[in-house]
């Protein structure tokens, strides 16, 4: 019998093939880039027009957006809109606009729940009038939604039982329960305005969309506004903003929720969207640098950090985006921004749509 016999391999050599057989293997795993196009405005009816989302129910696209004459802080002039598209976002047609009575309507996101298109609004409570930030009071805050089985006809608003003193935003479905990101002062505190590190962010679970109660604590302290994405084995990924603490914060779960990891992200995500485009985990919401500003910008979740590969055309006031795949290539985002001015020079908040095509 002939034996061969095999040199010795330093073993530094077999460090680097190992590494580089592991990135072989990962290969795949590597974000797509990107080109962004078609980057243009289409909604502004001289409102402040902002905190957009978007979705697919029965084959067609829905928009949704806060709309207030008075600007951007608590008025009882808000209302929410929704708009519809039959052709990809080509154009758009209004089908909804609700508001709540004595109550700022805003940040309205979508959920489709067991066959049924649910429209979720966080309220502050104004009174008849317009209140001075001083006396915004998050014990007053109220959830509410609107929603329709086809599309076309809405219910009217109806309170949220179980959200009294919470201020709801981006919802979630899985395993036939709806989650919901809810904020609240620990023990519903009597105190001064001050979100800050004193919020906790709360996890809050529906068997039908509309009574509500705890599941979990996924923040106790410094909580802000925060997106779901379920993974495909239950588990949770979710970004959240961090209250005044500046970094955002990726968290994960497993149920029944109970245990978070939680990881510090290099960069604040105001507005955050999460959402599985193919295998690859999209991120979005406001950054703010020295050098540019407030911008709207889009990043790969690689891991536990962002890999940025576009910043959209915005400033000022801006973010909170929407996303919503129109194939696998091919994708559209929503978002809002006060870059631009009218004809008489005078700033103002839209709504803008931008499309995303894997390269």
């Amino acid at each position: 019998m002939r034996t061969v016999r095999v040199p010795n391999i330093p073993s530094f050599l077999l460090t680097t093939l190992a590494l580089l057989l592991l990135a072989s293997a990962h290969a795949d795993d590597t974000p797509p880039q990107v080109t962004v196009s078609n980057i243009r405005r289409i909604f502004h009816n001289g409102e402040h027009n902002a905190f957009t989302d978007l979705v697919r129910f029965r084959g067609q696209l829905y928009l949704c957006f806060r709309s207030c004459p008075d600007g951007h802080m608590v008025f009882n002039t808000a209302s929410a809109i929704v708009m519809r598209s039959a052709d990809d976002g080509a154009t758009w047609t209004q089908v909804q606009r609700f508001a709540v009575k004595d109550r700022d309507t805003r940040d309205p996101h979508f959920l489709v729940f067991k066959d049924r298109l649910f429209v979720y609004t966080g309220t502050w409570w104004s009174g008849p009038g317009g209140i001075e930030p001083k006396d915004y009071d998050m014990n007053k805050m109220l959830g509410f939604a609107t929603w329709s089985d086809d599309g076309t006809k809405w219910s009217e608003p109806e309170l949220l039982e179980g959200t009294f003193g919470l201020y709801i935003w981006r919802a979630a479905a899985s395993g036939g329960k709806a989650y919901l990101c809810g904020r609240r002062k620990p023990g519903y505190d009597i105190g001064p305005k001050g979100e800050g590190d004193k919020v906790q962010s709360l996890m809050l679970e529906s068997d039908d969309g509309l009574v509500w109660k705890k599941r979990a604590y996924f923040t106790e302290t410094a909580g802000d506004e925060t997106a779901f994405l379920f993974e495909k084995d239950g588990s949770l990924l979710a970004i959240g903003r961090h209250g005044g603490r500046g970094n955002a914060l990726v968290m994960r779960s497993k149920p029944p929720f109970t245990e978070w990891s939680r990881h510090s992200l290099d960069r604040s995500v105001g507005g955050p969207l999460v959402v599985k485009w193919g295998e690859h985990t999209l991120v979005g919401g406001r950054k703010t640098t020295p050098e540019t500003g407030a911008k709207t910008s889009l990043c790969w979740l690689v891991g536990d950090a962002l890999q940025e590969f576009a910043e959209l055309p915005s400033g000022g006031d801006n973010s909170y985006p929407g996303f919503i795949a129109l194939s696998d290539k091919r994708a559209l985002v929503s978002y809002y921004s006060s870059h631009e001015k009218d004809a008489a020079g005078k700033t103002i908040t839209a709504i803008y749509l931008a499309e995303l095509t894997l390269k």
